[in-house]
């Protein structure tokens, strides 16, 4: 999973570059309206049509991903929620394929840290106009995550946020899963930061994140920048509601300190609770357990970004390129 050899898959000199779809099925309303989309917007831009993969229960996207990079995809579109992006993510690491996101999921992660909400326009432009960043990735185990893993509250909110809900009023129903938490009683961690010896705490979340934004456009980690080889450790430790709400507050003024938050940054880092605790990775849940270990894993993902530049949030000029996407699939459909 270490990066790959550096070369930059969709350049101005390649005016056709290859891409496949993998598409999780159960995520999309109509399935061949949105084929067609696709491929005629990908077509107004030049592109040959992409070769389309469905996920399955058994697979959400790795296997077809991996078989698409083997096709030779110099693209390749995830579509879906975060399962589907978590699976491209982990076959596309160390490879030399990028990674574009076409979120239709009720609540994505990596699509949320790139603006896009679920804009299909957006998501289609941003990889037509070749904006690209080399990005580090997280890895727990045999998975990769492009945003954050976690354990503790934060998991807990996303096992207690209904997908009803969710497609009903879209992100704010994880305040909604996160209110059925706020009195629970907090873990006993003990986390190892690049080997050294444990710092012990009594916290309610573990946040190990590569980019710091979550659902709804709040920064947690406003220094958390997704290609300068660290992984910012977030180890919140509130007691009672109110401190919640003050930790809320802080977040959304943003100015100074966060109460009940401190920050470590790590190559490596080992957290083991007393208990085992939900876990999620790019706020997808995985299997709960006692412990997490997340490992850096330096400039292995080429992301399709609104903005190459070396600028910490990915979202920037990303309501722009909704614009213009919007007008690429308008003369899509007249042609």
């Amino acid at each position: 999973m270490d990066g790959g050899d550096g070369k930059r898959p969709v350049t101005a000199d390649n005016p056709a570059p290859r891409s496949a779809v993998v598409v999780n099925p159960a995520k999309v309303t109509d399935l061949d309206e949105f084929r067609r989309t696709v491929n005629d917007a990908l077509g107004a831009a030049g592109w040959p049509e992409p070769v389309w993969h469905e996920t399955t229960v058994e697979d959400p996207g790795r296997g077809q991903t991996e078989e698409a990079v083997r096709a030779g995809a110099e693209v390749v579109f995830a579509c879906g929620g975060d399962g589907t992006v978590m699976a491209c993510v982990t076959a596309l690491a160390g490879t030399d394929t990028a990674l574009a996101v076409l979120p239709q999921g009720t609540g994505n992660l990596l699509a949320a840290n790139l603006g896009l909400s679920n804009d299909l326009a957006a998501g289609l432009q941003v990889a037509v106009e070749r904006g690209m960043r080399r990005l580090d990735v997280g890895v727990v185990d045999d998975q990769c995550f492009a945003v954050m893993a976690g354990m503790g509250f934060d998991a807990q909110m996303l096992d207690s946020t209904s997908e009803t809900t969710k497609k009903r009023i879209g992100w704010p129903a994880y305040v909604v899963g996160a209110a059925k938490h706020l009195r629970d009683r907090p873990m006993r961690v003990s986390i190892r930061i690049d080997g050294e010896p444990p710092v012990r705490r009594r916290a309610r979340s573990v946040l190990v994140a590569n980019v710091g934004r979550l659902q709804g456009g709040v920064r947690l980690l406003t220094d958390a920048e997704p290609d300068d080889g660290w992984l910012d450790v977030a180890v919140l430790t509130p007691r009672r509601v109110r401190h919640w709400l003050r930790m809320g507050w802080a977040l959304v003024r943003r100015r100074g300190s966060v109460p009940g938050m401190e920050v470590f940054r790590a190559r490596k880092v080992e957290i083991a609770s007393n208990r085992a605790q939900p876990r999620q990775l790019d706020g997808d849940l995985i299997e709960p357990g006692r412990s997490l270990r997340a490992e850096i894993r330096p400039q292995s993902l080429w992301l399709c970004v609104p903005r190459p530049e070396q600028h910490p949030d990915l979202a920037v000029d990303a309501d722009a390129v909704g614009e213009r996407g919007e007008r690429l699939v308008k003369k899509a459909r007249r042609e």
